[in-house]
């Protein structure tokens, strides 16, 4: 914490959780049990996240190619998923934390779709950190469906195909409210995105660590924040214009 530079953090941090069921296969346990682990680093990197000063935390739980999984592991996740709202959600509406859920939720049993009504409406009016969780999520879903709303405003009238900008994607996908993350972690020893906000990462710093997603604390995440704040953002730029801020 003290080599942090707090006037250069990233306002928006994503995170891709991945490692749960290797981490749980290499104790000679099931998925389910990784998952069930997994959970913990959740809650400790969300209160090292508000703590630091983050403003924007999203985490990656579920895609829509997990649903391919064997049907008693996602059957188990989703039990998990409602039983975890339900424990945490009291928590973090005392720690002034706002919840936001991302992706194709129509697909979700109703159990979990009221689980995330309750927790979305109960923390609705805190100010603290913006804590957005991507279930049932698929960037490629996100961007059609981006695509059909702004097509069906060109269909009935409302714009026309000229008056398309970057603005105008950006305000249809899922994401609007946010700003676009700065650092992207992906835990595991993966060195890939899977699918995740790839309009908004198009200038996000990557980070990529082989620690499971189970075993990622607050250390960790610092680690990356300090590894964020080594790299020099160009965006296109010579490193002389930045520095002189031209």
């Amino acid at each position: 914490m003290d080599n942090l530079d707090l006037n250069r953090l990233p306002k928006h941090i994503a995170i891709i959780m991945d490692g749960n069921g290797r981490w749980a296969q290499e104790k000679g346990q099931d998925r389910l049990y990784g998952h069930f682990h997994g959970v913990q680093s959740v809650r400790n990197i969300v209160e090292a996240a508000s703590e630091i000063g983050i403003k924007y935390l999203t985490l990656y739980a579920f895609s829509t190619e997990n649903w391919d999984r064997p049907a008693a592991e996602v059957a188990g996740l989703m039990s998990l998923f409602v039983d975890t709202i339900a424990k945490e959600v009291p928590d973090l509406h005392k720690n002034n934390i706002k919840l936001h859920f991302i992706g194709n939720l129509s697909l979700l049993p109703d159990d979990a779709k009221a689980a995330l009504q309750n927790a979305t409406q109960t923390t609705a009016n805190n100010t603290g950190l913006e804590l957005i969780i991507a279930l049932s999520y698929s960037s490629r879903w996100e961007l059609i469906q981006a695509i059909k709303n702004i097509a069906e405003k060109v269909q009935t009238g409302q714009m026309q195909p000229e008056d398309i900008q970057e603005a105008t994607l950006e305000a249809a996908l899922s994401t609007s409210a946010f700003p676009d993350p700065e650092l992207m972690i992906r835990t595991s020893g993966e060195y890939r995105i899977s699918n995740f906000l790839l309009y908004q990462l198009a200038y996000a710093e990557l980070y990529f660590t082989e620690t499971r997603w189970p075993d990622f604390r607050k250390k960790d995440l610092i680690e990356a924040i300090l590894d964020f704040q080594s790299r020099e953002r160009r965006f296109g730029k010579t490193s002389l214009q930045v520095q002189t801020n031209e």
